[in-house]
């Protein structure tokens, strides 16, 4: 019944993020003392509707950060090192992933910038329904963070399962909300 619901919304938060404004900018969060404090960064390449990550992930290229992306193997995530350098991403299906070898120290991880299509009040996140964070994010102790748009967080809870892990933040264009 879940998955019911789930589909639905997923289908619903689509429709919706199609009419919103893409250019926008996500300086607080990189203001934030868990982005500007941390060694190596989770994050990943967006694509169609999503919230933009090109700035993101340039900005901490160029701090000097470790930045990881995903690969997806199998049923899992895995971790790799990206230069910045775009010969070093491979178009899978819609997705730019990594190329190169995988990174295996997940402790080591300060911080994880997720996607999201919609996040709770209590951070828990509605993604696109593979499965891949709900089952990489309990590997990884550092902050985690959705990346969304303003008007994408929402009061009511997201229907979750058990093994789900609640996000520690959100991130709009104007603001960060803290779980």
């Amino acid at each position: 019944m879940k998955t019911d619901e789930k589909a639905r919304l997923r289908e619903q938060f689509r429709h919706s993020r199609r009419q919103r404004d893409r250019n926008v900018s996500f300086d607080l969060l990189l203001a934030t003392p868990e982005i500007t404090s941390a060694r190596i960064i989770a994050s990943y390449v967006s694509y169609g509707t999503e919230p933009s990550t090109q700035e993101i992930n340039q900005v901490l290229l160029a701090r000097g950060v470790t930045l990881l992306l995903p690969r997806i193997a199998g049923e899992t995530i895995q971790w790799v090192i990206w230069d910045g350098e775009q010969q070093n991403l491979k178009l899978v299906g819609r997705i730019l992933e990594p190329l190169g070898p995988e990174y295996i120290d997940f402790t080591s991880i300060d911080a994880v910038i997720v996607p999201a299509l919609q996040i709770d009040s209590a951070g828990y996140r509605l993604g696109k329904g593979g499965g891949y964070y709900d089952r990489a994010l309990p590997t990884i102790p550092g902050w985690k963070v959705g990346l969304i748009y303003s008007g994408e967080i929402t009061e009511e809870f997201l229907p979750h399962e058990n093994h789900d892990v609640p996000l520690s933040a959100a991130a709009t264009p104007e603001e960060i909300i803290r779980f």
